[in-house]
């Protein structure tokens, strides 16, 4: 098997002494199936699937397996490792039929799904999408089909799908398959179609400045084969693998910010390590390995004793829902509390470190985040707590210059005075439900990035991460951008004239 990228968490790399006895504070009945199914998926398959022949094809495989791994996370682990034993021959790789996926219909009545998952998967064909309806965890696993732009736009929208990096790579892929429906239309047909189809995606989510970063790098790609002028085939071709390739960098990506996030937490004597965490920052909204829960699970399987603190997130309680839910599969140590049992908890001397996600980070360092992030920094200052915004590089915006240019999305009231349709607030009560609010830089400790841990000044630090993440891409360019087919000619359309390339 190749090695795994540069910057792969090293907790990706070495497989855990099988015999090694439960380190103080994991609970005894940890389940270690599940331990090494996220260990095999996050690291020797995921990180490898797209550095060997047939990539595209190993990446669906991958998510194909870890779709069947949801309730049998054991044998879905061995599945996993003959399948990446496999890719060592290419005409293994070529012929390889995966089982089929393990679908919401299979979990037993009356249980609870159970089993670390990714987002979204390919389905059976390349035209659709399944994405974990996350309004439904930990309850129930129900995948949506998303089949176009319009589709993943209304996941966006409706929360289906949240956190900023998987709204973004969801985006991209549902613009990608518009642009194969839209294949055989009228050249300029195609175009406003194209167009319209990613404003609609990036007025789902305002605040997300990597939702419109990976929308506008599939426009830019279409722009650069032509336009109007190119063939539609070539088009849908070449979004495709560019929303692969924004998938694939983010799965690098998360695992170079694990290493560095691992790197910068504290290590306390004879003690678990008290983290605390705000939103849902794993697989489930990041896709790929996680951001800042990413950082937390690296620790966790570097046998590091880890313990986190999950407040609710009100009012969607992605923290009590989704991250929570997450701790649990991954046999992470973890305990839940109001969001306003914050304040308590730090006084108490029981928090180490604080670490969030971002959905914006303006030029200056000023971030955007899940409402609820401004206020426990602010605690995390009063108590002398380090405060680590942890994010890639995708969700800083150099042309909003601070935290008073973020736009900040406001969603319906009934979301605040509702939960899960009880409601819980008098009929009639107005209520005001902004999406996130902006922590001031000069609340961050320091911004954990896949190009290192910036602190302040953080305008320069960014600047320079921004060119030192664009240094290494060139270097290492992604597998899936390939070159289009010399048949699939490009026709150049006079200025003002209307061609009818397919």
């Amino acid at each position: 098997m190749p090695d795994l990228p540069t910057g792969t968490p090293a907790t990706a790399r070495a497989a855990r002494p099988p015999d090694r006895p439960d380190i103080e504070g994991r609970p005894a009945a940890a389940d270690v199936a599940r331990r090494q199914f996220f260990r095999r998926f996050a690291g020797d398959v995921v990180n490898t699937a797209a550095t060997v022949v047939g990539a595209a094809q190993a990446l669906r495989e991958t998510s194909t397996l870890a779709a069947q791994a949801i309730l049998d996370p054991e044998s879905g682990a061995a599945g996993i490792a003959g399948s990446a034993a496999a890719r060592s021959d290419p005409e293994a790789v070529r012929d390889a039929s995966p089982a089929p996926a393990t679908v919401a219909g299979d979990t037993p009545a009356g249980a609870a799904p159970a089993g670390f998952r990714t987002p979204f998967r390919y389905g059976d064909s390349d035209d659709v999408l399944l994405v974990i309806d996350q309004r439904r965890l930990p309850a129930e696993l129900v995948e949506v089909e998303v089949r176009s732009a319009a589709d993943a736009a209304a996941a966006l929208r409706d929360m289906v799908v949240r956190g900023a990096p998987a709204i973004a790579q969801v985006a991209a892929v549902g613009l990608a398959l518009t642009a194969r429906t839209a294949r055989h239309q009228p050249p300029f047909t195609r175009r406003a179609t194209l167009r319209g189809s990613a404003a609609a995606l990036i007025a789902a989510r305002p605040t997300a400045v990597s939702l419109r970063w990976a929308v506008d790098r599939l426009m830019d790609r279409y722009e650069e084969i032509g336009g109007p002028a190119a063939d539609g085939r070539a088009v849908a071709q070449v979004l495709r693998e560019e929303a692969d390739a924004i998938s694939w960098e983010a799965t690098v990506d998360h695992g170079r910010i694990a290493d560095f996030g691992v790197a910068e937490l504290p290590a306390p004597a004879a003690r678990p390590l008290q983290l605390f965490t705000h939103g849902n920052t794993g697989a489930l909204g990041s896709g790929g390995f996680g951001t800042a829960l990413g950082v937390v699970q690296a620790a966790h399987h570097a046998d590091r004793p880890v313990h986190v603190w999950v407040d609710e997130t009100r009012p969607y309680l992605e923290g009590a829902r989704l991250t929570a839910w997450e701790l649990q599969q991954a046999g992470v140590p973890h305990t839940l509390v109001a969001d306003a049992a914050a304040g308590f908890v730090m006084s108490s001397g029981g928090v180490d470190a604080v670490l969030v996600g971002a959905d914006g980070i303006a030029a200056n360092g000023d971030t955007a985040n899940v409402v609820g992030t401004y206020p426990l920094a602010v605690l995390a200052r009063r108590h002398g707590i380090p405060f680590h915004v942890v994010s890639p590089l995708s969700s800083v915006d150099p042309a909003t210059p601070d935290g008073a240019s973020i736009p900040i999305e406001e969603r319906a009231p009934e979301e605040l005075t509702k939960i899960r349709g009880q409601a819980v607030a008098p009929p009639g009560t107005l209520a005001r439900n902004p999406a996130s609010d902006v922590t001031p830089a000069e609340l961050i400790t320091a911004i954990v990035t896949e190009e290192g841990v910036l602190r302040a000044p953080f305008g320069p630090a960014l600047v320079s991460a921004i060119d030192r993440r664009a240094a290494r891409q060139a270097a290492e360019p992604s597998p899936f951008r390939l070159a289009v087919p010399p048949e699939w000619e490009i026709v150049r359309i006079p200025a003002g004239g209307r061609g009818t390339s397919g």
